[in-house]
């Protein structure tokens, strides 16, 4: 019997959609079928040839709009988008993956687009044998983390958009 294990990468440090997209790669070249669902998302990023690249193998569905989010007052079209991400998510056929990768699911939490109870429910509807991915930043309190097999903080120590370096194409985007 397959393992499967719920995996989250939070932090506010560059790299945890880059760590869960790499995750992909990996899993398709071992012929594993990856599902992305990207929460707060909704604008050309590099990762949207993956399906072109790896046909048949890693999907990707984007469930947000363009541009950034207000950390302080969620727009009712952001929460809408969440919720029906979720729905998405939380569907039957996103658990024909072997993999199931939630990008910024947890952010959606912190922001408040998304209760940490929602989220609780993808664990209890995860199949056995199926990866789920999550990333974000922290979640409000330890009891999301609690419940993931493993969890692997991304902290910034240094970027050098501290010091006017524009977001670059294939880097960052």
């Amino acid at each position: 019997m397959k393992q499967g294990f719920v995996q989250m990468y939070i932090g506010d440090g560059k790299g945890k959609t880059t760590a869960a997209l790499g995750l992909a790669v990996r899993a398709a070249c071992a012929f594993l079928r990856v599902g992305i669902y990207q929460f707060m998302k909704g604008e050309q990023t590099s990762e949207l040839a993956l399906p072109w690249r790896f046909p048949g193998l890693i999907e990707i569905r984007q469930l947000g709009r363009p541009g950034f989010l207000d950390p302080g007052k969620p727009d009712p079209e952001d929460i809408a988008l969440a919720r029906e991400g979720l729905a998405i998510l939380a569907g039957e056929t996103s658990w024909e993956f072997d993999i199931v990768i939630a990008d910024e699911i947890l952010t959606a939490v912190t922001l408040g687009l998304l209760k940490d109870t929602e989220v609780e429910g993808l664990l209890e509807m995860r199949p056995e044998g199926t990866e789920l991915v999550m990333t974000g930043r922290y979640p409000r309190d330890g009891r999301l983390t609690g419940l993931a097999d493993l969890v692997t903080e991304m902290c910034e120590v240094k970027h050098y958009w501290r010091n006017g370096v524009e977001a670059r194409k294939g880097i960052e985007f």
